[in-house]
């Protein structure tokens, strides 16, 4: 039976910048870096974002960019009362805020955003829970 996450990897062309990237947005915390030693295909990072149990450990590997950017994504949940600072944590990074695709009122809101090896990630402030009751509501819902 799968018990949950365990981690996510990411194909990066300079660690250096990826973990920048990471600990600005994120406020990640390294907890390995392999160096010049190898264990598995490249250099690679260890990383842990979040607190706790729900902390989720991401992998960066040294390689080669992703060829395009898509909507295959990775969201992270963020309070509302913080999304006007993680934007300016985004921009402060020179990172292009992607256009929000539209939204009904309800299901919380999301920043989108691409990495320099054109990984999109989200920031988003609501639940699975408020998106399907939300969604159950169906289109009369809109508005009010």
């Amino acid at each position: 039976m799968v018990q949950g996450l365990s981690h996510m990897t990411f194909i990066v062309e300079d660690l250096d910048r990826m973990e920048s990237f990471l600990t600005t947005v994120f406020d990640a915390r390294k907890v390995y870096d392999s160096g010049e030693e190898t264990f598995s295909l490249s250099k690679e990072r260890f990383f842990l974002i979040g607190e706790g149990e729900i902390a989720v450990w991401l992998a960066t590997m040294e390689g080669e960019s992703l060829p395009t950017r898509t909507y295959n994504h990775v969201a992270f949940k963020i309070d509302d009362a913080d999304f006007d600072a993680y934007v300016d944590r985004i921009k402060m990074l020179g990172i292009d805020i992607r256009e929000s695709r539209s939204r009904v009122e309800g299901e919380g809101r999301s920043i989108y955003f691409h990495d320099h090896d054109n990984h999109m990630f989200e920031l988003h402030t609501g639940t699975l829970e408020e998106r399907l009751a939300r969604y159950a509501k169906g289109r009369q819902g809109e508005g009010g």
